[in-house]
């Protein structure tokens, strides 16, 4: 086990839960589920989404899609716009001889680029549209001008996606599942309306998943639900009790009249969006709150609770649990017999 905090620790059986639970959803609801692993980075934690019946896995580069099929993952989804040259092109061409792959395109040029390099190959696409986030992907009604040059490009096109990214603010979560419901259902009469077959209808967030309609909706890429965080645990996605993975840190000071941790930003991460009330959570204390970070010490808040002694261990909830999994080379698992190392493989796999 590690000797000094702080290091990330998870709840196996935690975890287990909420993969469990996400299959059981999908499973019931008769869509296809297929994890982000960017969330996690873990082969081995894939294995385990895929044992309870994943249909794949969606990534964000080609060097994740790499890894995870190293490990046995045999279905890869590059859920980014890919602008390929040559190299990345010869690098997907020899992923599809390990796994099937597909990855977005959101722009005919992308598509019309994409052809040129692996038309004619066993590579697919699917078509990205925006649905409210306004980061990527196109309006749905212009779907078909993608899939169409893709077509003719000599690329088979799976289907459409998008990410309801826009759900990640409180009382967002219920719209922002009917504007992505809306959109994938027009982009789909786009596209038919073209000729081109469309065989997966894909969106889904942690915050929207229990939301998605799965009229509409064939299948589904959560990340961030195998693990949570403080975000999740603020919109209220989840109880803190579904929370499987905290930074364990420890004491250093009282300095203030407040507790200082021995964790920063170099491995609780920067992120905190404009309506979080601090940079992480701490169960054990649920009225405190980060409320400064440095790059390796966190100041905290009581909220009125007892200081814990100097030197005692306590465990913070990030904000956002996929850049704080970014920061490391492994996770300690928690369980029984006490703690074992999963590698973070995929760690810093940015291209």
């Amino acid at each position: 086990m590690p000797a000094v905090t702080p290091f990330l620790c998870v709840d196996l059986d935690r975890l287990r839960r909420n993969v469990r639970v996400a299959a059981e959803f999908a499973a019931a609801r008769q869509v296809a589920l297929r994890p982000h692993v960017k969330t996690h980075k873990s082969p081995e934690i894939a294995r385990l989404q895929l044992a309870h019946g994943a249909s794949g896995v969606t990534v964000a580069t080609i060097g994740e899609a790499e890894l995870f099929a190293r490990h046995g993952c045999e279905d890869v989804f590059i859920a980014s716009p890919l602008w390929l040259d040559e190299r990345a092109a010869a690098r997907v061409r020899e992923l599809a001889e390990k796994a099937t792959v597909a990855f977005a395109v959101d722009s005919a040029a992308g598509a019309a680029n994409a052809g040129r390099l692996l038309g004619r190959t066993p590579v697919e696409v699917l078509v990205e549209v925006d649905s409210g986030q306004h980061r990527t992907g196109v309006r749905p009604e212009e779907a078909s001008e993608v899939a169409t040059t893709a077509v003719r490009a000599g690329l088979e096109v799976r289907g459409v996606f998008t990410f309801p990214g826009h759900s990640y603010a409180p009382g967002a979560v219920e719209q922002a599942a009917r504007d992505e419901a809306a959109a994938l259902a027009a982009a789909r009469a786009s596209l038919e309306a073209a000729g081109v077959e469309v065989r997966v209808v894909s969106g889904g967030s942690t915050p929207t998943f229990q939301h998605t309609d799965t009229s509409v909706v064939t299948e589904l890429r959560p990340g961030v639900y195998v693990f949570n965080d403080a975000q999740q645990w603020e919109l209220g996605t989840v109880p803190p009790d579904r929370v499987a993975l905290c930074c364990r840190t420890t004491v250093v000071s009282h300095s203030g009249g407040r507790a200082v941790l021995d964790a920063g930003s170099k491995l609780l991460g920067a992120d905190r969006a404009p309506w979080a009330t601090g940079h992480g959570r701490l169960p054990a204390y649920p009225d405190a709150r980060v409320v400064l970070v440095a790059e390796n010490r966190a100041v905290v808040d009581l909220g009125g609770a007892p200081l814990p002694r100097l030197g005692s261990q306590v465990d913070v909830v990030p904000n956002h649990v996929c850049t704080s999994v970014n920061l490391v080379d492994d996770l300690w698992v928690e369980e029984a017999g006490g703690l074992r190392p999963w590698p973070v493989a995929a760690r810093g796999l940015n291209c």
